[in-house]
């Protein structure tokens, strides 16, 4: 594949199988990613089985300008984390995610949902996944955050981390949000509701914080709303932030589904 270093470069990322493949493609027809594929990586001897797949493909090659090498299974593995790919390979540019500072940038009605202190990249794409699912309209990140690893979240994320709007956490994106009238919820034991006798309607940014570290005090102390996840016997310990997630968005959704 050597190939892969003319068209790659050392800030390259790697997309692994056709689901991200095709949200990599989604994100960046929509207008929601300024990511370019410089490359698509064939296995060879699926050109048969995966037909439809190569069809859609060679499509968008010519719609977004990249190239198709067709080469064996075991050099795709090799820029590859695990063996899911498929045998399909993306080389993509990196994607700039705009920074947090103004209402103007926030949807009225929206429903946001802030990643924080989460230590895992594959807890975090969970609970990207998590939010996706369950209709947030955009996911708010530190600056520190897994999508430095973009690949391996996208495939964990089933593709949700390209199709999803993503702001960076700025010291001016509270004001932000509250000059939106968005009410700010954290997932917090202390001082807290349980999230059946909370009112998680719309609009709303919702925050969620690794099970280590936890929400940063900065946000702990500008949130309207401290909500907690109450369990069926006692135990001390947290839930993964996933689990969390999970519980927490579908219960906005839940409250704010018309029917």
């Amino acid at each position: 594949m050597d190939e892969i270093l003319s068209t790659g470069r050392s800030d390259s990322v790697f997309f692994e199988g056709m689901i991200s493949f095709r949200s990599v493609v989604a994100a960046i027809r929509e207008g929601r990613s300024d990511r370019r594929i410089t490359a698509l990586y064939f296995d060879s001897e699926k050109k048969q089985k995966l037909s439809k797949h190569l069809s859609y493909i060679k499509a968008m090659s010519h719609e977004l300008s990249f190239p198709i090498y067709y080469t064996e299974k075991e050099e795709i593995s090799a820029f590859c984390q695990g063996s899911s790919h498929g045998g399909i390979l993306t080389v993509c540019t990196e994607r700039t995610y705009p920074l947090l500072t103004s209402a103007h940038q926030l949807k009225n009605d929206g429903f946001y949902v802030i990643l924080d202190g989460i230590e895992d990249p594959y807890n975090f794409a969970f609970s990207l996944r998590a939010a996706y699912a369950s209709g947030a309209d955009a996911i708010i990140l530190p600056e520190r955050n897994w999508m430095s690893s973009a690949g391996t979240v996208c495939r964990s994320s089933a593709g949700a981390s390209e199709l999803i709007d993503t702001f960076i956490l700025t010291s001016d994106s509270v004001k932000a949000l509250k000059a939106a009238g968005i009410k700010i919820v954290c997932a917090e034991m202390e001082d807290s509701l349980p999230i059946a006798k909370a009112d998680l309607s719309r609009p709303l940014a919702l925050i969620i914080g690794g099970e280590k570290r936890g929400i940063s005090s900065f946000l702990l102390e500008n949130a309207d709303l401290r909500i907690r996840i109450d369990y069926g016997r006692e135990f001390s310990q947290a839930l993964p932030a996933a689990c969390a997630s999970s519980i927490v968005c579908f219960e906005v959704l839940r409250q704010n589904s018309k029917n």
